[in-house]
C-alpha cells in the first residue's frame, strides 16, 4: 500500500502547481528525509520524494563509506543538486555494503534516478543492519506525511 498526497509547488512567479508525492507504507522515514526498506538483515536507504523535490535536479551522489560501519544519524555521503549540496544521514546503524552503481560516475552515471524513482532504482546504499531495533524508532508513512504536510 502507498499513501499519497498533493502538495503545492511554485513553478514560476505567481504560478503554483499541485504535485503528488508518494509515501510507500513498506518504508520507514527520518526527519532528515531519508527512507529505509528492510529486507532481512540488510536494508536499502535513499532520500524521500519530498527531499528530492526540495533539492531539485540531482547531478551527483557521493558515497565514500562503502565497507564502513556508520552509526545512526551520522553522515554517509552527499547528494549534489544544481543549487545545493546536502549531506546524507544514516537512518539506523549499519555497515555500508554497496553504493548504487547506477548513480555513480563509474557505473551507470545516472544520479537523476534519485529524482525520477526515489523509492526504486534511485536507492543510494545497501547496508547490513547492526542494531535492527533502531528501525522501530523511525516514522511510518503516515507520520512522515504529517511531518512534511
Amino acid at each position: 500500500m502507498q499513501l499519497s498526497g498533493f502538495y503545492w509547488k511554485t513553478a514560476l512567479p505567481n504560478q503554483i502547481l499541485p504535485i503528488e508525492m508518494k509515501f510507500p507504507s513498506d518504508l520507514k522515514y527520518t526527519k532528515e528525509h531519508e527512507w529505509i526498506r528492510v529486507e532481512g538483515a540488510a536494508a536499502y536507504v535513499g532520500i524521500t520524494d519530498f527531499a528530492q523535490d526540495q533539492l531539485g535536479d540531482v547531478v551527483y551522489v557521493e558515497v565514500d563509506t562503502v565497507g564502513e560501519t556508520i552509526e545512526k544519524d551520522e553522515p554517509f555521503g552527499t547528494v549534489e543538486a544544481v543549487k545545493t549540496t546536502s549531506e546524507l544521514f544514516m537512518p539506523v546503524s549499519g555497515k555500508v555494503l554497496e553504493f548504487n552503481e547506477s548513480l555513480s560516475e563509474s557505473g551507470g552515471d545516472d544520479p537523476t534516478l534519485v529524482n525520477t524513482d526515489p523509492y526504486g532504482e534511485g536507492w543510494i546504499v545497501k547496508i547490513q543492519l547492526t542494531n535492527p531495533a533502531e528501525v522501530e524508532e523511525l516514522m511510518d508513512a503516515e507520520a512522515y506525511q504529517k511531518l512534511v504536510g
